[in-house]
């Protein structure tokens, strides 16, 4: 009897320890859902070395491109479905649904720097002074231009010339015969695709999109003129079917050597200056963006950053996911693994301070000059009730944006007129401003 209970305690020994030991090392399985923008991809590729240093933690990856990847964390998160550990947003969500619960604020206790990001990057992922999306790139817009055609052409690109200036060069650099296209303009439907860009062309213009009583401006002179300009450049100066590109498919143009400029995000600039990358890599130039009637809103403020649903089941493991890939040491591990013109830049200060990184980017001081230059809280000539350069940071904003965006595309396909186009989009705003009871 004695044996038989010792051999029993054994082995209720045995299986307790092989127990302890399978919970040590069960893992915990995190979703991400993010863009299918290259700097993404390269965070994708390098997950291994990140589960390595977190063997308790496994990935798992959802990548789409940008509409759809909107469209699927906006359901998630407002449904409550909890699919997702780890999303990616950007400066319009984040403020948002921080202020509604929707997202759990980023720990930036320890070594993580939170000093070291850029201030205007910080602020506008911020709600009541806390963080609630982590910044993995950041970008504004500028003019992004190939130097050999210019020169040729005998023409100039400078800081902040007048969009007629830029339409005239865009002109001389137009050869479709030859394979080139003047200018690179996104026209995909999207309140973050065309409307991207369109907003702070129109800004320029010193449109507004909503008065200080709340009320949509679309249908002004402002919004007329600039989306009339924005049409005729493409139709006479851009690639065929405008309108189904957006950043992905005019960068590829561009790097192809395909485009005369373009003005889009200066994030671009890292890829189209690419030996690995790009065919023009060492015949780009870069300015600030055109201007019109007005600087202020001429050029877009946006950080593609990761964020923690409410509802996840892995907040642990997510922040440490998080706090890995935004961080210094990830930029440090790209650059010595990719090189130092291809990490994700926009972010941090100490990117910017980095002579390895300096040496190799030729973009560096262009682009933290863009994003230094943008200012969500003033960026509209005549006062304004928002905060944002490119879009309005309201729940309501991303239905207005979007159905704008539509009747923009329409435009510029010609199956409706611009002036049609912004009836329309402006009616729709108002409809939805007054059942949100703004006015």
């Amino acid at each position: 009897m004695k044996d038989l209970i010792n051999n029993y305690l054994s082995y209720m020994i045995a299986l307790i320890v092989m127990t302890s030991t399978s919970l040590a090392y069960a893992q915990t399985k995190i979703t991400i859902a993010t863009v299918n923008n290259s700097h993404m991809m390269t965070m994708q590729e390098l997950t291994p070395i990140f589960e390595k240093a977190h063997p308790d933690i496994k990935v798992k990856w959802i990548t789409v491109e940008e509409s759809k990847l909107r469209e699927h964390i906006t359901l998630d998160v407002t449904d409550k479905h909890g699919f997702y550990d780890v999303i990616t947003i950007g400066m319009y969500e984040a403020p948002i649904w921080g202020e509604k619960k929707w997202i759990q604020p980023i720990d930036t206790s320890g070594d993580y720097d939170l000093e070291d990001i850029i201030p205007s990057i910080r602020e506008g992922l911020s709600y009541n002074n806390t963080l609630f999306a982590a910044p993995f790139y950041g970008e504004s817009s500028m003019v992004i231009y190939r130097k050999d055609l210019i020169d040729a052409a005998g023409v100039t690109i400078n800081d902040r010339d007048t969009w007629e200036h830029i339409r005239d060069v865009a002109a001389a650099l137009h050869d479709p015969e030859a394979g080139v296209y003047g200018m690179c303009l996104r026209g995909k439907a999207g309140w973050g695709d065309n409307m991207a860009f369109v907003s702070t062309m129109a800004n320029s213009f010193g449109a507004r999109w909503f008065d200080e009583n709340w009320k949509p401006q679309l249908e002004t002179t402002e919004w007329n003129n600039a989306v009339n300009f924005y049409v005729e450049l493409l139709r006479k100066y851009g690639p065929p079917n405008a309108s189904n590109n957006s950043f992905n498919e005019n960068l590829s143009l561009f790097s192809q050597g395909k485009c005369g400029i373009l003005v889009d995000a200066t994030i671009a600039a890292s890829f189209v200056t690419d030996p690995k990358k790009s065919k023009v890599f060492d015949k780009v130039g870069f300015a600030q963006s055109p201007m019109q009637v007005t600087e202020k809103g001429a050029n877009w403020l946006w950080a593609w950053s990761l964020a923690i649903p409410t509802e996840t089941q892995n907040a642990k493991a997510a922040q440490t996911f998080i706090r890995w890939a935004t961080s210094k040491e990830y930029i440090k591990l790209i650059g010595e693994t990719k090189g130092w013109a291809a990490v994700p830049t926009g972010t941090r200060f100490s990117t910017y301070n980095n002579p390895d990184f300096l040496a190799v980017a030729s973009f560096a001081q262009d682009e933290l000059e863009a994003i230094n230059s943008a200012n969500p809280a003033d960026s509209t000539l005549k006062p304004s009730p928002y905060i944002g350069v490119q879009f309005a940071a309201i729940p309501e904003f991303q239905d207005i944006g979007a159905i704008t965006g539509q009747m923009v595309s329409g435009a510029l396909n010609g199956t409706i007129s611009v002036e049609q186009a912004l009836k329309s989009a402006n009616l729709s705003a108002d409809n939805h401003m007054h059942q949100a009871d703004y006015y």
